[in-house]
């Protein structure tokens, strides 16, 4: 639901919301400074740099899916979107209209499991683009993920753990 709040979400939302809203947006911008981002950014070509974090982003949620079960998290990717899905759905009301949109696909059509597939990452980067024109590099960008994927999946276990260290001291 960050991805879709604009400004200061504090008198918008109750105060849990805000803090997971507030701390998405710490993890985004942690994500985006660290040195090695600032390098796999590098590796993607001069027509789709501009949107390198997007797809990026995109990128870390597929790995995040295709290793859940080595990272040791503790439950099932399946059993995160059960309980993720138990906590929105009730909630969605409350929501912007965009994510009450995405939230109608997201569940039924297992988006949160699939990321771990290559071929839907490029569905998404392609939908991405199709919604947002400004943003139609997205679909391109695809191709340098392929050519690089080996390099971002190194660059994903680089800096995811270090990522989680930080949130589990409660350092984002």
């Amino acid at each position: 639901m960050a991805d879709f709040v604009r400004g200061n979400p504090s008198e918008l939302y109750a105060p849990d919301i805000v803090s997971g809203i507030m701390m998405h947006r710490r993890v985004d911008t942690m994500t985006d400074t660290l040195p090695i981002i600032q390098s796999a950014k590098r590796e993607f070509s001069p027509a789709y740099r501009r949107v390198a974090p997007i797809t990026l982003d995109v990128v870390w949620d597929h790995f995040l899916a295709r290793h859940w079960d080595a990272l040791n998290i503790g439950y099932s990717l399946a059993e995160f979107v059960r309980h993720a899905q138990s906590q929105i759905e009730p909630n969605l009301t409350d929501t912007p209209e965009r994510f009450q949109y995405l939230n109608a696909y997201m569940w039924q059509e297992r988006w949160l499991e699939r990321y771990a597939e290559l071929p839907f990452i490029r569905n998404v980067l392609q939908g991405m683009a199709n919604r947002r024109p400004k943003l139609s590099a997205l679909a391109g960008s695809f191709t340098d993920v392929e050519q690089h994927y080996g390099l971002l999946e190194n660059c994903f276990w680089k800096f995811y753990p270090q990522m989680m260290a930080e949130a589990e001291k409660r350092n984002i």
